[in-house]
């Protein structure tokens, strides 16, 4: 049996309770972060801890613990776990709600305490580094019609999960969406780079897209092996003219797609610039 975190203490996840007035249960009114760890050391734990304060900070919801504290909790919740797993491969997910009010109303509530809860779960190895040995992926693409404060980490997924299932109902493994200007966002729950012509875009940080913490680390990993990667928007066009499309997420890292909506991306097979680029993720990622 896992052990979870909720409010301070640790304890079987089974034992783990909220009231259903949370504000989290009723609104979604809250942020979370999903930290991948392998062998017990966290992937891009300093940018986690900083979306978290300001995913709270956005939505007006003080930060329970600060940065070391936040740490400990993560740490704690590896070690007390790492016996349940077959593997040491292991994701962290943190979620902070506003708390539990005694009436269901709009506003923010003043004078309640954060709910805050956290618990494990097996993920999957590192990403391979060799071209021939990745499985690669096939996703849909669909025009993004979620809430326009994409940046900010909350609970309140309801969007996301709306465009995932139209990957799961087409058969294929994401869904890649672009705005009402045509132009590439992201996906329901990865970042998007594509490569062509031996350069690497991805769009610009703004509302629309997450600042992926997995996407940060890889582009200063993609820079100091000296690979020219430009951040800008690019059109849904482009993106099914791209010679190679990637999605990165904490959990996928750096993933090869290649189909977008039925089209064969480049040639088919994963590329070149995608095996540099994974292996410079892989070199570059604990250090984050």
């Amino acid at each position: 049996m896992t052990t979870a975190f909720l409010n301070g203490d640790f304890l079987p996840l089974s034992e783990a309770k909220i009231s259903p007035m949370d504000r989290g249960f009723l609104f979604g009114d809250g942020i979370y972060e999903v930290i991948p760890t392998y062998s017990g050391n966290p992937v891009g734990f300093n940018g986690h801890a900083a979306r978290m304060a300001e995913g709270l900070r956005a939505i007006g919801i003080d930060n329970p613990y600060d940065k070391e504290a936040w740490r400990d909790i993560v740490t704690n919740l590896v070690a007390k776990n790492s016996a349940s797993f077959t593997s040491s491969n292991i994701g962290v997910y943190l979620h902070v709600s506003r708390g539990t009010d005694t009436k269901r109303f709009h506003a923010y509530p003043s004078n309640i305490a954060p709910t805050v809860f956290g618990f494990v779960f097996e993920i999957a190895p590192p990403q391979v580094v060799s071209r021939t040995d990745v499985k690669p992926l096939k996703v849909a693409l669909e025009q993004d019609k979620r809430w326009q404060r994409c940046h900010i980490k909350s609970t309140s997924l309801l969007g996301n999960v709306m465009h995932f299932q139209q990957g799961v109902d087409a058969g294929v493994n994401e869904t890649i969406l672009y705005n009402q200007d045509g132009n590439i966002t992201e996906a329901s729950s990865c970042n998007v780079f594509m490569v062509k012509d031996g350069v690497i875009y991805t769009p610009p940080l703004n509302h629309e897209l997450l600042p992926g913490i997995t996407r940060a680390i890889a582009l200063e990993a993609f820079a100091s092996v000296g690979l020219d990667v430009k951040e800008t928007w690019f059109s849904k066009e482009s993106l099914l003219s791209a010679d190679e499309v990637w999605l990165t997420s904490s959990s996928k890292e750096v993933a090869p797609v290649v189909e977008v909506n039925g089209k064969t991306i480049g040639s088919g097979d994963v590329g070149e610039v995608w095996e540099k680029a994974i292996k410079a993720y892989h070199a570059h990622k604990f250090e984050a």
